[in-house]
């Protein structure tokens, strides 16, 4: 045997080792520190459970409500392979109380200080004396159908270099601080780190803003939000009027109207911002690249989309496939724009709409976390805006993209187009998320030419799982990424007239 060989078989059996002293530890509201963490017999912190915890360990967070007054600290770290993980345990939603809690810069509820590779679903986290959550200086953490309202700083903030974290189906809600203007739902920001991903994520009725990437400290950073939604940031629960900003999405800045020229490079797609007490998707000063691809912006009182500093040199300003309803649009002459609601030859109104009712955007989540089914702000049968975008990487049904942040579902105004759709099923993988083998199911009604692919979060291809001339039938392929890390990835199906996508997560 190499040596090259033995090292790996060494690798392989430690992780093996790993996996099989792997524990889970429970902590419930009628629990004991003095316990050893069973199922029978819990803890009742949160930070003896973080104490008690080995690399690969599992927290189990029982339902009910826990009064905490200090900061659940975590400075610990997993791999890639072995994450720490918390979880609320089966389908019981944990609520982690922090009103007794002074108002204070570090009376945080939880912090991760330069902590990686955790894992943290299913919390309810209020009342904090700060930030409801702060990532500093950790990377690679997932924080997934977590909810964070009533602090009295921004929800969930990044800072310290924070990097390459995953923020997934979260709510981030009626956060105000005592001024009213620095309190945000999501906060990439000041000393911020680069590649940090928000997905599924909403933020309303903060007493700022509801993402903030204003920079000091930080510089030349990258932030992607993709099918997230803000709303009604700079109001109270009783509808008044904050003292805060109150947009949708800032998307940068810096002090002294960023004379420094720092650049938080942004990309937003299929976003969604409307009601806001300013802007929904705002520059602020950012002097850094800007992508919205498929964004809709709605009602949002001073604009809904205002972009009008000059960049600095080499950066650019990418807008396509965009709506604006009842809002301002403010671009100024450098934008590279296509296919966005007010250029010609569109003429939006109320009919391109299914609804407009904005308060279906607060509907309870799926069990699994994702947003709600709602009807708001999709179109029509027939709209102008169905199938009239161009390619930009985006998923799609039909001959090309919708525009706007919602690809229309129903039955197509293109007869040809109908006959096409139904030649083709592409079927949610099982299981998901999935480690590190899931299976992928489609169906064609006739023979045609197929690909499916796999991709990742930046459109690369990482795999193709088959492709070539099938029958008419059902196929299902194997999907094995034990060579891959943990993150989103897509699938699609592809043949020449269409193609379908779907997303899933794999946890290593």
């Amino acid at each position: 045997m190499t040596k090259r060989n033995s090292i790996a078989l060494l690798y392989f059996t430690l992780l093996q080792l790993s996996s099989l002293t792997a524990q889970n530890i429970f902590v419930a509201p009628d629990g004991s520190d003095n316990n050893p963490g069973t199922i029978s017999q819990p803890l009742i912190s949160i930070s003896a459970a973080i104490t008690k915890a080995k690399i690969g360990d599992t927290i189990f967070v029982r339902g009910g409500t826990f009064n905490y007054n200090t900061t659940i600290s975590i400075a610990k770290s997993g791999t890639a392979n072995f994450r720490y993980c918390i979880f609320a345990y089966k389908k019981e939603r944990p609520v982690l109380d922090f009103s007794s809690q002074v108002v204070g810069s570090s009376n945080r509820g939880i912090r991760l200080s330069n902590a990686s590779y955790w894992h943290i679903k299913g919390l309810d986290i209020k009342g904090a004396g700060d930030n409801g959550m702060e990532i500093s200086g950790g990377s690679y953490n997932i924080i997934e159908f977590c909810s964070f309202y009533e602090n009295r700083d921004s929800g969930l903030q990044l800072s310290n270099g924070a990097s390459n974290n995953q923020v997934i189906n979260c709510d981030s809600y009626n956060n105000s601080d005592p001024t009213e203007g620095n309190a945000d739902g999501f906060a990439p920001k000041l000393t911020v780190g680069s590649g940090n991903y928000f997905y599924g994520c909403r933020a309303w009725q903060n007493s700022d803003d509801g993402w903030d990437g204003y920079l000091r400290g930080a510089n030349n950073i990258t932030t992607i939000l993709e099918n997230c939604w803000s709303f009604k940031n700079g109001f109270r629960k009783d509808g008044t009027q904050t003292a805060g900003n109150g947009n949708g999405f800032k998307m940068g800045g810096g002090d002294n109207s960023n004379s420094d020229r720092l650049m938080h490079h942004v990309t937003a797609k299929r976003c969604l911002a409307f009601d806001n007490k300013a802007k929904g998707f705002d520059q602020n000063n950012n002097d850094g690249s800007m992508t919205i691809l498929n964004c809709t912006g709605f009602r949002n009182l001073t604009a809904d989309y205002r972009i009008t500093r000059e960049l600095n040199s080499g950066q650019t300003l990418i807008v396509k496939n965009s709506i604006s309803y009842l809002g301002l649009v403010e671009l100024g002459s450098f934008p590279l724009q296509e296919k966005n609601s007010w250029l010609a030859p569109f003429n939006i109104s109320a009919n391109d709409f299914v609804s407009l009712d904005a308060s279906q955007a607060t509907r309870t989540r799926k069990e699994d976390g994702t947003l709600p089914d709602i009807t708001f702000m999709h179109l029509v049968s027939g709209s102008q805006f169905v199938d009239a975008g161009v390619d930009v990487g985006l998923p799609f049904k039909g001959l090309a993209p919708d525009i706007g942040a919602f690809e229309y579902e129903g039955p197509s105004s293109i007869n040809a187009k109908d006959f096409i759709l139904s030649d083709i099923i592409l079927y949610q993988n099982f299981p998901n998320p999935f480690n590190p083998e899931t299976k992928i199911s489609f169906a064609l009604s006739r023979e045609l030419d197929i690909k499916l692919e796999v991709f990742d979060l930046l459109g690369r291809s990482v795999k193709i799982l088959t492709s070539g001339k099938y029958q008419s039938g059902t196929y299902t392929f194997v999907f094995n990424a034990e060579w891959a890390s943990s993150g989103i990835y897509f699938y699609r199906l592809t043949t020449a007239q269409n193609s379908l996508t779907k997303r899933f997560v794999l946890l290593q």
